[in-house]
């Protein structure tokens, strides 16, 4: 069971939590804002906690874009992770359309827009 930190917009709040629950259904620890984030909580402690012991962050590329502060934070933290081999891996879906950042253009993502099914597939074979 992987733990899977998921960033997204708040205004896919929605299909981020339809992801959230495939993942959950195939048996792995999510962490997502909508569900797990309580009044009171410190929005940063709760994100640094995640991120730090999450094995993937699935970042959820947005029709409304991916370059909020907030979602900035979440990928960068990752990358930089992942970049200095802390064994985190950044894995892209295109959840309700928009592009990569370009330091990030060249991972495959996995394309729920087209076909739900077949990119939550793809997804879980890359989530180990």
């Amino acid at each position: 069971m992987a733990v899977v930190f998921v960033s997204h917009r708040v205004a896919d709040a929605a299909p981020a939590e339809k992801l959230a629950d495939d993942i959950r259904a195939a048996g792995h620890d999510v962490r997502l804002d909508e569900t797990d984030l309580r009044v009171g909580d410190s929005i940063v402690e709760w994100m640094n906690a995640g991120l730090a012991d999450a094995d993937y962050v699935v970042l959820c590329y947005s029709a409304h874009g991916v370059e909020s502060k907030w979602i900035m934070r979440e990928w960068a933290s990752a990358l930089a992770r992942q970049l200095q081999g802390a064994g985190v891996k950044l894995l892209p879906v295109v959840l309700t359309g928009g592009d990569a950042p370009a330091i990030l253009a060249d991972l495959k993502t996995a394309d729920l827009t087209k076909d739900w099914s077949r990119g939550v597939a793809q997804l879980l074979r890359a989530i180990r």
